[in-house]
């Protein structure tokens, strides 16, 4: 049988993908700009968690330097979006 901390990792692990799966959507549909941007960041978040949830489970430190890398990516990436949905330009 499975121990509790199994199970709570799968069911992390359906929610996280339902998110990614829900923010897809919200990247490919969304009415504005604005709400474009808005999906994709909660995606960076949502893959930065989903790389979290799976070092837990293989026991793995590479997840953790992954889930890093993809934080700051997202971070580096919506900032540019946002500097470029204000100004029209991304370099002064």
């Amino acid at each position: 049988m499975d121990t509790l901390l199994e199970i709570a990792i799968g069911y992390a692990l359906v929610c996280v993908l339902l998110a990614m799966l829900l923010c897809t959507l919200r990247l490919l549909i969304g009415p504005s700009a604005h709400d474009r941007v808005l999906a994709l960041d909660t995606l960076w978040i949502s893959a930065m968690l989903l790389a979290i949830v799976l070092g837990i489970r293989f026991g793995t430190q590479v997840y953790f330097e992954v889930a890093l890398l993809v934080a700051l990516f997202g971070f580096a990436s919506t900032v540019a979006l946002a500097k470029f949905l204000m100004r029209g330009e991304i370099i002064e």
